[in-house]
């Protein structure tokens, strides 16, 4: 972590280090109580307090067993926030999140019922054992923040944010998302095993008979919001910038980089992945205490920001290639400002 009292880049005001260190007094008290709940897994929290702090909806992958929905769930607590989980199985229907019109006898007309989307947080558990149409009925609601039931459109609490958990594809029972779907999730985040140390501190935390306190909220609406209003004040010089798209643009058109990976990729990322990691730049070098961006930046969030919107073709599969490595060798031979 950079020293908060680093010299400012030229274009950095002087009190926008007072400002982040005002605004972020709630960042270190939530981490410490999630840590309460939750063992390792830093770089987890560190995704959803970014996607917190941009507007960022955020996709969690990873097999059973992984404290996935206990991360989102432990986070979801600690805001002082409407809070939603929706348990996604093969046989929703699109209604079961949205809401749907009920015919009302007495009054011989229809009356809207909402669904349960309609909260602050949405915690999308296991969203990939629901059909295709029942996924895409979060598409309105994640990009527009806003809900249409029969003729009428409704719009959603602010903030409003999707933290969704997938299982992988090759498990039994799973739904690949809609490609308009992945991409209107900001980070994709891969939870992998904790490590055997952190293993035995789960077993000395969870496998007893107690009953364990529920975390209490840390933060409101009103102090995130601020936050955020910060993170969109700070600095990102032209040169990170141009990094920034040219990394995107990599994935697209390679050959016009110098990297030998065409034959590799089939779709690249779209220009909400530039987007997205501007946001998440700024939210990464707000969290280290800094009124600037770096390429440090981009790079450390660039992969959760781009392997889900990355096809790769069937040559790279057939040589055990995944979207992961293949950006990886972006990120390693694209040259560094």
């Amino acid at each position: 972590m950079e020293p908060k009292n680093s010299p400012q880049p030229p274009g950095v005001p002087k009190e926008i280090a007072d400002k982040i260190e005002q605004a972020s007094s709630w960042i270190h008290p939530l981490r410490s109580e999630i840590a309460n709940h939750l063992i390792g897994q830093t770089k987890l929290v560190d995704r959803l307090l970014i996607a917190l702090l941009v507007k960022g909806h955020i996709l969690l992958e990873g097999v059973p067993g992984l404290a996935k929905t206990l991360a989102l769930k432990t986070l979801a607590s600690l805001v002082n926030a409407d809070f939603r989980r929706i348990q996604f199985t093969p046989d929703m229907l699109p209604a079961d999140i949205v809401g749907t019109q009920i015919f009302d006898p007495k009054s011989s007309s229809f009356e809207v019922k909402h669904g349960p989307v309609f909260a602050n947080f949405i915690l999308a558990d296991e969203i990939n054992r629901a059909p295709a149409k029942v996924q895409s009925a979060l598409l309105e609601a994640m990009q527009e923040k806003q809900v249409t039931i029969g003729e009428h459109t409704f719009p959603l609490p602010r903030p409003f944010l999707v933290m969704a958990t997938q299982n992988p594809l090759e498990q039994e029972g799973t739904y690949p998302l809609p490609e308009a779907q992945v991409d209107r999730f900001m980070l994709k985040v891969v939870v992998d095993y904790p490590t055997l140390d952190e293993e035995i501190r789960v077993v000395d935390l969870a496998a007893t008979t107690n009953d364990f306190a529920e975390p209490k909220p840390i933060v409101d609406l009103e102090s995130i919001a601020t936050a955020r209003e910060v993170v969109n004040q700070l600095y990102l010089d032209e040169k990170v910038k141009r990094y920034l798209v040219t990394l995107v643009h990599a994935t697209r058109d390679p050959d016009a980089f110098g990297l030998n990976l065409q034959p590799f990729l089939r779709v690249g990322a779209s220009p909400r992945a530039s987007i997205s990691l501007a946001l998440a730049g700024k939210a990464h070098a707000f969290l280290e205490g800094r009124g600037y961006v770096t390429p440090h930046d981009i790079k450390s969030i660039a992969m959760d920001v781009l392997q889900h919107r990355v096809t790769i073709s069937y040559e790279a599969e057939a040589e055990g290639l995944t979207s992961q490595s293949v950006i990886e060798r972006i990120l390693d031979q694209l040259p560094v400002p």
